[in-house]
């Protein structure tokens, strides 16, 4: 199966949009291992796109790719096409979202997000057989800000954040596994996650990656763990000396850019 083209997630409108925004990129120069960063801005109309690992190498597995950018942008290429890209070369069919940014006026940072993701879910899902993956077999993986996005996806499945549309939102929009890596915001005091995550024991098994100097959103990782083993959820978290934040899936000459390998390892761990 070919890459599909982008797929409007709301075709009448995204929930609580008055206003269609006109999107535009590389608003700011940013470089990470050498290369440009591909940014998007004034995202007002959700879609997602399809990228299928090859047919003789295609593990039925599905992962939906959500870039970071602090709730304002989207590190579009960096934490999204790139991604894709390489998971497809291990086997792994890849969603990319590309959610509403910036942040909602009088709403939570992760409100609009997370209706984006859970209808990217639930239309994944309800897709599973036109697009050969495995409906068992689809989880979220967030980076940055994404992460905290994916997170409470992970934790906050039994309702929908949005009024349903149409019979692709009487699908689940739980996902079976969650990836979050170098995750920003999940963090309280004394140890405690945000109260947007209500983890439990039904939170899906989760892997996470951090490094040590990543100091403001060092906590985030380490008291999400906390959450995640206090309840009894299985995760495994992977904890660097040095890469600090934003590296992607690039060489930026620090070993924590292996983080891909461990990723695919559990990945096919879980599987199981």
């Amino acid at each position: 199966m070919k890459q599909q083209d982008s797929i409007l997630l709301f075709p009448n409108g995204a929930p609580g949009e008055t206003e269609k925004l006109v999107e535009n990129e590389n608003p700011f120069n940013i470089k990470v291992g050498d290369l440009p960063v591909r940014i998007v801005a004034d995202v007002s109309e959700p879609t997602i796109t399809f990228y299928p690992a090859p047919d003789d190498n295609n593990s039925g597995t599905t992962i939906i790719v959500n870039p970071g950018g602090g709730y304002n942008v989207l590190a579009y290429d960096l934490e999204g096409t790139e991604v894709c890209k390489l998971f497809n070369s291990y086997g792994f069919n890849c969603v990319l979202l590309k959610y509403r940014v910036p942040r909602r006026k009088d709403l939570p940072k992760h409100a609009a997000p997370l209706q984006d993701l859970q209808r990217a879910i639930a239309y994944t899902r309800a897709h599973a057989s036109a697009w050969n993956i495995d409906e068992s077999k689809i989880g979220v993986l967030g980076f940055s800000a994404g992460a905290l996005t994916a997170a409470i996806a992970s934790n906050s499945f039994e309702e929908l954040s949005y009024p349903a549309i149409d019979k692709i939102d009487e699908t689940s929009v739980r996902p079976d596994f969650c990836m979050l890596i170098y995750p920003a915001y999940l963090d309280g005091e004394n140890f405690s996650v945000v109260p947007e995550l209500k983890v439990t024991k039904a939170t899906c098994p989760t892997f996470l990656v951090q490094t040590q100097d990543d100091h403001k959103l060092l906590n985030s990782s380490l008291f999400y763990y906390y959450a995640l083993k206090e309840a009894k959820v299985s995760v495994a978290m992977h904890l660097y000396p040095t890469g600090y934040h934003g590296y992607g899936v690039r060489d930026t000459g620090h070993l924590v850019n292996e983080w891909p390998k461990r990723a695919v390892s559990w990945l096919r761990f879980i599987e199981k």
